[in-house]
């Protein structure tokens, strides 16, 4: 069973930043893809920031349009934890925030997308005020 807890939500003005972190059950090496995606109230669930933590391309990174230049993700494998470092915040960066990973090489569907990845996280809230 893997277990993914996200920490590090809160709420902060336009332009601040926070850091965001999720700690997983197994090491990160028993993953391929790992990534953060948000939700926003009535909104779908959109792939934020995603890197390949082990395996061909390790280390790879690939970021929303949206988000590029202003959020960082990483990996601590030390302690088995996803990073997602966020500066800049904007108001429409508001939502919350879900970890998420899969240990199965998934091809044929975007990195991005939601349907690559098998475990979740419940998420943690990230709000910005203008």
């Amino acid at each position: 069973q893997v277990h993914l807890v996200e920490f590090g939500g809160d709420s902060v003005q336009a332009g601040g930043s926070l850091t965001l972190s999720c700690e997983a059950s197994l090491s990160l090496f028993s993953m391929y893809d790992m990534a953060w995606f948000r939700q926003a109230p009535g909104k779908q669930r959109e792939g934020v920031a995603r890197i390949r933590t082990t395996g061909p391309g390790a280390g790879t990174k690939l970021y929303n349009e949206a988000v590029k230049g202003r959020f960082t993700i990483s990996q601590d494998n030390g302690k088995n934890a996803l990073i997602l470092q966020m500066n800049s915040l904007k108001p429409e960066d508001t939502g919350t925030y879900y970890c998420a990973g899969d240990r199965r090489l998934t091809s044929g569907v975007g990195y991005l997308d939601r349907r690559r990845y098998e475990y979740w996280g419940q998420g943690t809230q990230v709000t910005v005020s203008s």
